[in-house]
Protein backbone atom coordinates (compact mmCIF):
# COMPACT_ATOMS: atom_id res chain seq x y z
CA UNK A 1 0.00 0.00 0.00
CA UNK A 2 0.79 3.48 -0.80
CA UNK A 3 1.35 5.63 2.20
CA UNK A 4 1.71 9.38 2.25
CA UNK A 5 2.55 10.72 5.35
CA UNK A 6 1.73 14.87 5.85
CA UNK A 7 3.79 16.69 7.95
CA UNK A 8 3.48 20.77 8.78
CA UNK A 9 7.22 20.57 9.56
CA UNK A 10 10.12 18.12 9.52
CA UNK A 11 10.98 18.52 13.07
CA UNK A 12 8.22 16.37 13.64
CA UNK A 13 8.29 13.52 11.06
CA UNK A 14 12.62 13.69 11.45
CA UNK A 15 12.52 9.90 13.66
CA UNK A 16 10.50 8.44 10.56
CA UNK A 17 12.43 10.05 7.76
CA UNK A 18 15.67 8.34 9.01
CA UNK A 19 13.92 4.71 10.30
CA UNK A 20 12.67 4.79 6.31
CA UNK A 21 16.20 5.52 5.23
CA UNK A 22 17.34 3.01 7.26
CA UNK A 23 14.94 0.44 6.78
CA UNK A 24 14.74 1.23 3.08
CA UNK A 25 11.05 1.37 3.13
CA UNK A 26 9.76 2.59 -0.45
CA UNK A 27 6.00 2.26 -0.23
CA UNK A 28 5.98 5.49 1.92
CA UNK A 29 6.25 9.17 0.90
CA UNK A 30 6.49 11.85 3.13
CA UNK A 31 5.22 15.87 1.90
CA UNK A 32 6.17 18.94 4.29
CA UNK A 33 3.49 20.98 3.94
CA UNK A 34 3.95 23.93 5.87
CA UNK A 35 2.44 25.13 9.03
CA UNK A 36 -1.20 26.06 9.05
CA UNK A 37 -4.38 25.76 6.86
CA UNK A 38 -3.21 27.59 3.82
CA UNK A 39 -0.29 25.67 3.47
CA UNK A 40 -1.47 22.54 3.98
CA UNK A 41 -4.57 22.47 1.53
CA UNK A 42 -2.38 23.72 -1.20
CA UNK A 43 0.27 21.16 -0.57
CA UNK A 44 -2.34 18.56 -0.52
CA UNK A 45 -3.96 19.61 -3.48
CA UNK A 46 -1.05 19.51 -5.44
CA UNK A 47 -0.20 16.32 -4.50
CA UNK A 48 -3.22 15.07 -4.97
CA UNK A 49 -3.47 16.59 -8.47
CA UNK A 50 -0.83 13.51 -9.65
CA UNK A 51 -0.95 10.91 -6.61
CA UNK A 52 -3.29 8.74 -5.47
CA UNK A 53 -2.15 7.16 -2.28
CA UNK A 54 -3.70 3.79 -0.42
CA UNK A 55 -3.91 5.90 2.80
CA UNK A 56 -2.74 9.25 4.38
CA UNK A 57 -1.68 10.28 7.47
CA UNK A 58 -1.33 13.19 8.71
CA UNK A 59 1.13 13.65 11.92
CA UNK A 60 1.97 16.57 14.22
CA UNK A 61 1.81 17.73 17.71
CA UNK A 62 -0.88 19.39 19.02
CA UNK A 63 -2.44 21.39 22.30
CA UNK A 64 -4.91 19.57 24.53
CA UNK A 65 -7.87 21.25 26.38
CA UNK A 66 -7.75 18.11 28.59
CA UNK A 67 -5.23 18.56 31.11
CA UNK A 68 -5.93 14.59 32.43
CA UNK A 69 -4.45 13.89 28.99
CA UNK A 70 -0.64 13.17 29.83
CA UNK A 71 2.13 14.94 27.83
CA UNK A 72 3.15 12.79 25.10
CA UNK A 73 0.24 10.66 24.81
CA UNK A 74 -0.93 9.95 20.84
CA UNK A 75 -4.34 10.48 20.22
CA UNK A 76 -6.63 9.40 16.73
CA UNK A 77 -8.65 12.40 15.78
CA UNK A 78 -11.33 11.55 13.79
CA UNK A 79 -13.54 14.75 14.26
CA UNK A 80 -12.45 18.06 13.28
CA UNK A 81 -13.98 21.51 12.57
CA UNK A 82 -12.95 25.16 11.48
CA UNK A 83 -12.70 27.17 14.84
CA UNK A 84 -12.28 30.51 13.84
CA UNK A 85 -13.53 30.87 10.49
CA UNK A 86 -16.25 33.47 10.66
CA UNK A 87 -17.34 36.59 11.60
CA UNK A 88 -17.65 38.89 14.90
CA UNK A 89 -20.68 40.02 15.56
CA UNK A 90 -20.88 42.58 18.62
CA UNK A 91 -18.40 41.10 20.84
CA UNK A 92 -19.70 37.23 19.43
CA UNK A 93 -18.06 35.41 17.23
CA UNK A 94 -20.04 33.74 15.05
CA UNK A 95 -19.14 30.58 12.36
CA UNK A 96 -20.14 30.15 8.90
CA UNK A 97 -22.88 27.60 9.90
CA UNK A 98 -24.85 29.70 11.94
CA UNK A 99 -24.39 32.88 10.00
CA UNK A 100 -25.83 30.94 6.94
CA UNK A 101 -22.94 30.91 4.34
CA UNK A 102 -22.32 27.31 4.58
CA UNK A 103 -24.90 24.23 5.44
CA UNK A 104 -24.59 22.09 7.88
CA UNK A 105 -24.36 19.18 6.27
CA UNK A 106 -22.69 20.44 2.70
CA UNK A 107 -20.33 18.10 1.95
CA UNK A 108 -18.05 17.51 3.27
CA UNK A 109 -19.27 17.78 6.62
CA UNK A 110 -21.76 16.20 8.86
CA UNK A 111 -23.37 18.36 11.08
CA UNK A 112 -20.30 21.22 10.44
CA UNK A 113 -17.65 18.34 11.86
CA UNK A 114 -15.15 16.42 9.39
CA UNK A 115 -15.61 13.32 10.49
CA UNK A 116 -13.08 10.47 9.24
CA UNK A 117 -15.19 8.02 7.76
CA UNK A 118 -12.80 4.93 8.76
CA UNK A 119 -14.77 2.30 10.89
CA UNK A 120 -11.78 0.08 10.83
CA UNK A 121 -8.43 1.34 12.23
CA UNK A 122 -4.80 -0.22 11.51
CA UNK A 123 -4.63 -2.76 14.92
CA UNK A 124 -2.00 -0.64 17.05
CA UNK A 125 -4.44 2.34 16.51
CA UNK A 126 -7.46 0.52 17.99
CA UNK A 127 -6.75 1.33 21.71
CA UNK A 128 -5.46 5.50 21.01
CA UNK A 129 -8.01 7.51 22.41
CA UNK A 130 -10.47 9.02 19.64
CA UNK A 131 -11.27 12.63 19.50
CA UNK A 132 -12.07 15.71 18.76
CA UNK A 133 -9.86 18.67 17.15
CA UNK A 134 -10.38 21.80 16.46
CA UNK A 135 -7.79 23.94 13.73
CA UNK A 136 -7.29 27.58 14.54
CA UNK A 137 -5.15 30.34 12.47
CA UNK A 138 -3.56 31.73 16.08
CA UNK A 139 -2.60 29.02 18.68
CA UNK A 140 -4.61 29.66 21.82
CA UNK A 141 -2.77 31.14 24.81
CA UNK A 142 -5.99 33.94 26.43
CA UNK A 143 -8.50 32.77 28.41
CA UNK A 144 -11.63 34.32 26.59
CA UNK A 145 -10.49 32.57 23.34
CA UNK A 146 -10.03 29.18 25.39
CA UNK A 147 -13.52 29.67 26.84
CA UNK A 148 -15.06 30.55 23.74
CA UNK A 149 -13.57 27.11 21.53
CA UNK A 150 -14.59 25.06 24.58
CA UNK A 151 -18.28 26.33 24.72
CA UNK A 152 -19.17 25.96 20.95
CA UNK A 153 -16.86 23.09 19.79
CA UNK A 154 -16.08 20.83 23.19
CA UNK A 155 -12.67 20.24 21.21
CA UNK A 156 -10.14 17.86 22.89
CA UNK A 157 -7.22 18.83 20.66
CA UNK A 158 -5.79 22.06 18.85
CA UNK A 159 -4.16 22.23 15.67
CA UNK A 160 -3.34 24.29 12.86
CA UNK A 161 -3.40 22.19 9.84
CA UNK A 162 -6.11 18.97 11.14
CA UNK A 163 -9.06 20.34 9.50
CA UNK A 164 -7.44 21.34 6.10
CA UNK A 165 -6.51 17.24 5.27
CA UNK A 166 -9.53 16.37 6.35
CA UNK A 167 -11.24 18.70 4.15
CA UNK A 168 -8.88 17.70 1.57
CA UNK A 169 -9.14 14.33 1.91
CA UNK A 170 -12.79 13.89 2.37
CA UNK A 171 -13.10 16.07 -1.28
CA UNK A 172 -10.80 13.71 -2.84
CA UNK A 173 -11.94 10.88 -1.16
CA UNK A 174 -9.13 9.27 -0.38
CA UNK A 175 -8.50 7.11 3.03
CA UNK A 176 -6.96 8.71 5.81
CA UNK A 177 -5.43 9.22 9.64
CA UNK A 178 -4.92 11.90 11.77
CA UNK A 179 -2.52 11.10 14.96
CA UNK A 180 -1.19 13.80 17.19
CA UNK A 181 0.66 13.83 20.21
CA UNK A 182 0.30 16.22 23.21
CA UNK A 183 2.69 18.61 23.59
CA UNK A 184 1.12 21.12 25.99
CA UNK A 185 -1.78 22.35 27.04
CA UNK A 186 -4.42 25.12 25.60
CA UNK A 187 -3.89 27.74 28.45
CA UNK A 188 -2.02 31.08 29.12
CA UNK A 189 0.96 30.13 26.90
CA UNK A 190 3.75 29.01 28.85
CA UNK A 191 6.89 27.32 27.06
CA UNK A 192 8.36 26.39 30.09
CA UNK A 193 5.91 24.02 30.32
CA UNK A 194 5.85 21.92 27.13
CA UNK A 195 7.50 18.87 26.03
CA UNK A 196 8.39 18.77 22.37
CA UNK A 197 10.65 15.97 22.28
CA UNK A 198 8.63 13.75 23.87
CA UNK A 199 5.51 14.67 22.13
CA UNK A 200 7.60 13.56 18.97
CA UNK A 201 9.25 10.52 20.23
CA UNK A 202 6.16 8.63 21.13
CA UNK A 203 4.29 10.10 17.85
CA UNK A 204 7.24 8.75 15.98
CA UNK A 205 6.87 5.69 17.81
CA UNK A 206 3.30 5.15 16.88
CA UNK A 207 3.74 6.18 13.06
CA UNK A 208 6.96 3.65 12.55
CA UNK A 209 4.34 0.68 14.08
CA UNK A 210 1.73 2.00 12.19
CA UNK A 211 3.21 2.08 8.75
CA UNK A 212 5.42 -1.00 9.57
CA UNK A 213 1.92 -2.96 9.52
CA UNK A 214 0.49 -0.76 6.53
CA UNK A 215 3.26 -1.81 4.21
CA UNK A 216 3.51 -5.29 4.84
CA UNK A 217 0.57 -6.15 3.62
Amino acid sequence: MKVLVAAATQAEVKPLLDWLEETKTREVEVLVTGIGMAATAYSLGKYFAKNRPGIAIQAGIAGSFRHERPLGEVLLVTREIFGDLGAEDRGQFTDLFTIGLWQHDMHPFTHHYLINPLTLFPENLQPLPQVTGVTVNTVSGETATIARLEQLYQPDIESMEGAAFHYACLVEGVPFLQLRSVSNYVEIRDKSKWNIPLAVKMLNDTLKETIAGLTSK
